[in-house]
């Protein structure tokens, strides 16, 4: 039994330091041939189209980020002052 939760734990550390090798390993050279593979797929002419709606999508994530943030601290000084 002992043996077995022993390997659990170290599959579970190799499949966190796979992960975290997999996040740092992305050099220049990668990233340029993922960039290229994305043009190809996408072509010059989406890639506008895909960057703008991404941005959007952004802008429309830091706009609700915001309301939140700004609703909470209003219903703090609600609760601050009675």
């Amino acid at each position: 039994m002992f043996g077995d939760t022993y390997f659990l734990s170290l599959n579970s550390n190799l499949l966190t330091m796979i992960h975290a090798d997999l996040l740092g390993v992305l050099g220049t050279n990668e990233i340029i041939i993922i960039l290229i593979i994305v043009l190809l797929l996408f072509g010059g002419r989406k890639i506008p189209e895909l960057m703008r709606g991404l941005g959007k999508g952004v802008r429309e994530f830091n706009d609700a980020k915001s309301n939140v943030k700004k609703e909470i601290e209003e219903s703090a000084n609600e609760i601050k002052t009675p």
